[in-house]
């Protein structure tokens, strides 16, 4: 039994970015909010000395304990999906902040024309260019339209970066601080494409390349290069995290009722309406019934998709049917293509970086080049990026060197910083069998059926990996190298292969309530007081890092929430 406590305005799960941005701007506007997140809360004194590759990059100190809820997997509808024992191809974050702690701070905009993707992809090639499988539907909304949230995500973050227009939707204001530094191996690149006559920039960061401060009056310190990003927080506050950003403001307002180690099992409803959750306390196990006039759904992305198909709100996609929308359009993103290169003679300084330090040029982006000639849409950036490389983790060596021993040990040494990655990133397009549901048969440790993912690269992804892999190389061999190495096909999908980590869909947004979950405000067609905020709303994922669009969509649910409060019933789309 749970112990039933009083209501409350708004109850918001999950207290990453999607949560952390809610929460600030309710309870700014005088809303009292009660946050549940499952992992500890966290402030920048929590990751002081956390320079501790074992223990955050490899026994995932930041992430959900797989022991007690992990997701099941299968690359087909036919096969039996099997639990995800370790962490592989993406990590899940635990604890205040979610992914926005351990993130690396990539932080693009999606292009105009993905929010109108097939839409304009029919305008420009027919309908003949998008398959039959292929589940693609515009968003519902236009760039224009998410173009002063994605400034305010901006702004509030500190985003660093540079713009190239022409390639990229218009902007009314510059990013707040410049671009991050320019290493000899970002120039190398930016030599190399501008020789081929391509545009390289800068890419966007929410590591600070200069001390700011933000329009809520959050003062960070500028990015120190340490190579200590990715799986881990910063000490320094110099990544934007939502624990050191909107957190501490939501928090300041005393409006917010911050619930750590709260897991949330499912949303409870009552007459087509939700009516609160049901959580557990992780150190105790008492269970709690929490009312709500609101719910937000803010986790990570297989989360929120599995508390709606736990808790039976709204109707779960079916792929034989094609009919349903909770699960529907699961995406990932595809990174094969890569060239990596490796000297003899020359070295770079890879052991210094920063998570979004790198160099990238946009002309295969999207539709920025014509597609008639190809077979598939959308496309990929190219980029060379200098994360820092950490010992344990990256080993570079060339093929056929053995994978341990003496030799490897040597080659991982004599190549450690005279390798050279030119990669990429590209866009995800939906297929009607990759979707998520509940697993028939495997259970969390609170009794809950697991979320099953069923999915598998398609012919657009292996496609455009083939092209892709054209133009690395092209770079590669501008650049010049001892060897030159090019994945020129993209493999089967696997959740043991570490790619990364940008998973979308489940719960998607559109104009149509047939054909999606949410309306633009984030808020289900089937349960008007319930908002599903993060990356699940997006139909399909870009070439992009998803955070920017995801802070952005936050904004936008905000306002809507607070449209719900004060009128009721369902907001415009």
């Amino acid at each position: 039994m749970a112990t039933k406590l009083e209501k409350v305005p708004v109850v918001v799960i999950g207290m990453g970015w999607a949560g952390g941005i809610v929460s600030a701007e309710l309870t700014k506007a005088g809303i009292n909010v009660v946050g549940l997140e499952r992992g500890k809360d966290r402030t920048t004194a929590d990751y002081t000395m956390v320079h501790d590759e074992l223990r955050y990059q490899h026994r995932t100190e930041l992430m959900q304990d797989l022991s007690k809820e992990t997701i099941t997997y299968r690359n087909t509808i036919e096969g039996k999906a099997l639990p995800m024992r370790y962490y592989g191809t993406f990590i899940v974050g635990d604890g205040v902040g979610g992914a926005g702690s351990h993130w690396n701070g990539q932080t693009y905009r999606f292009l105009p024309y993905d929010f109108e993707i097939r839409s304009q992809t029919i305008e420009r090639y027919g309908k003949g260019k998008i398959p039959e499988w292929m589940t693609l539907q515009d968003w519902g909304i236009t760039y224009d339209e998410m173009e002063p949230y994605y400034d305010k995500f901006e702004k509030m973050a500190g985003i660093s970066g540079e713009e190239v227009p022409e390639l990229w939707g218009p902007r009314k204001n510059p990013y707040p601080t410049g671009p991050l530094v320019k290493t000899p191996l970002m120039k190398t690149f930016e030599e190399a494409a501008k020789s081929l006559g391509y545009k390289p920039f800068v890419m966007p960061a929410a590591n600070l390349s200069e001390n700011y401060t933000n329009p809520d009056g959050i003062a960070r310190g500028a990015c120190q290069y340490c190579a200590y990003c990715e799986n881990f927080g910063c000490e320094y506050g110099a990544k934007g995290d939502p624990a050191v950003t909107v957190i501490p403001v939501a928090k300041q307002t005393g409006k917010l009722d911050l619930r750590t180690h709260a897991n949330v099992l499912e949303i409870t409803s009552s007459g087509g309406k939700a009516t609160g959750v049901i959580y557990v306390d992780m150190l105790t196990g008492e269970r709690f019934e929490q009312p709500a006039d609101v719910v937000v759904v803010a986790s990570y992305v297989f989360n929120n998709t599995r508390l709606l198909l736990n808790s039976n709100l709204g109707t779960p996609y079916n792929p034989r049917t094609g009919r349903g929308t909770i699960g529907k359009n699961y995406c990932y993103q595809v990174t094969g293509g890569t060239t990596q290169l490796f000297f003899e003679d020359r070295q770079f300084n890879l052991y210094g970086g920063a998570g979004a330090l790198g160099i990238e040029i946009a002309e295969w982006m999207g539709d920025n080049f014509d597609h008639s000639d190809v077979n598939f849409i959308h496309g990929a950036g190219i980029r060379s990026t200098q994360y820092g490389d950490r010992p344990i983790a990256v080993n570079r060596v060339p093929k056929g060197t053995p994978n341990w021993g003496l030799e490897f040990k040597k080659q991982s040494i004599k190549y450690a910083n005279a390798n050279f990655p030119v990669k990429t990133q590209g866009a995800s397009m939906p297929h009607r069998e990759n979707y998520l549901d509940l697993d028939p048969e495997f259970k969390d440790a609170w009794g809950y059926p697991l979320l099953r993912m069923t999915f598998e690269y398609t012919d657009n992804d292996r496609e455009m990996v083939k092209f892709m892999a054209q133009k690395t190389r092209e770079i590669g061999e501008k650049i010049g190298a001892d060897i030159i190495e090019t994945a020129e096909e993209q493999g089967n999908f696997s959740v043991n292969k570490d790619t990364n980590t940008h998973n979308t869909g489940g719960v998607i947004m559109g104009a149509d309530r047939e054909t999606s979950a949410l309306n633009t405000y984030l808020q289900m067609w089937e349960v008007e007081n319930v908002f599903v905020v993060g990356a699940s709303a997006f139909p399909h994922n870009s070439c992009f890092n998803p955070t920017g669009t995801l802070g952005a969509l936050s904004y936008r649910a905000a306002e809507g929430i607070q449209q719900y409060i004060k009128n009721g019933g369902g907001l415009l789309v």
